[in-house]
């Protein structure tokens, strides 16, 4: 008599690529800081070519797009969806001091969550730090063409008199989707580039509607890496355990 089999669990298919390790992201973050600074040069002349309705149409509809990945309501939902579909990713528990420390968050699936979470709000709380100490007129409350240099853009009142239009200084929608693309590529190491062309497009699209100067999306960009790889660290979010529900 043969005995009956039971049918076998086929393994989780193994993680194609790896994250970025902490390194990695903190000398993304200083490079771009770098760049931001040479930036300064090309402000002025970038923001008059936009201000002027000068981006392609196609090329302003594709970048409009991406703006999804870097505004909060869009990132929300981009983190609910994967917490839907990601049987790896539990929602992590509010209860003190687990709110604050992901490690301390019980089961590695809620881990997983409130590091990815936190990585994407790092930056942007460090951007509001820094707008609450720097004041900078957006492009498209000023002239751009009556501005000496782009220093003089800095503690500039518009004539707008909106709060929101005195700080462009850095930008937060990049520092999100930056936050965003190295939460998504820890966890998901395929599709990085992916997730990378998609954060440098939301950031273009700040400069291309005249909400930012490209050095505003760079220091922005660099504090939104930098928030993430101190939240992320080394550490990997596709290990096999990840692939197995938690009860």
């Amino acid at each position: 008599m043969i005995a009956p089999t039971h049918p076998r669990a086929d393994p989780p298919p193994p993680a194609r690529g790896a994250p970025w390790p902490r390194r990695a992201l903190l000398a993304a973050a200083g490079l771009l800081a770098l760049v931001g600074v040479a930036a300064l040069a090309i402000d002025m002349p970038v923001a008059a070519f936009c201000q002027a309705g000068r981006v392609p149409k196609e090329l302003l509809r594709f970048l409009n797009f991406s703006e999804v990945c870097a505004h909060s309501l869009g990132v929300a939902t981009l983190l609910v969806t994967a917490l839907v579909l990601d049987r790896g990713l539990a929602f992590p528990v509010l209860s003190w001091p687990a709110v604050v420390r992901p490690s301390l968050q019980p089961g590695a699936a809620r881990q997983r969550m409130a590091r990815m979470i936190a990585a994407v709000a790092c930056g942007g709380l460090a951007v509001d730090v820094v707008k609450l100490c720097v004041s900078r007129a957006r492009p498209r409350a000023i002239d751009v063409a009556s501005q000496a240099s782009a220093l003089a853009t800095f503690g500039l009142i518009p004539a707008s008199g909106s709060r929101s239009d005195s700080h462009s200084f850095p930008s937060g929608h990049a520092a999100v989707a930056c936050g965003l693309m190295a939460a998504l590529a820890w966890r998901y190491p395929h599709g990085r580039w992916l997730f990378a062309l998609l954060a440098a497009s939301a950031a273009a699209q700040r400069v291309a509607t005249s909400a930012h100067y490209p050095s505003d999306v760079c220091f922005g960009a660099a504090l939104g890496l930098a928030g993430a790889a101190l939240v992320l660290g080394d550490t990997s979010g596709t290990s096999p355990a990840a692939t197995v529900p938690e009860p």
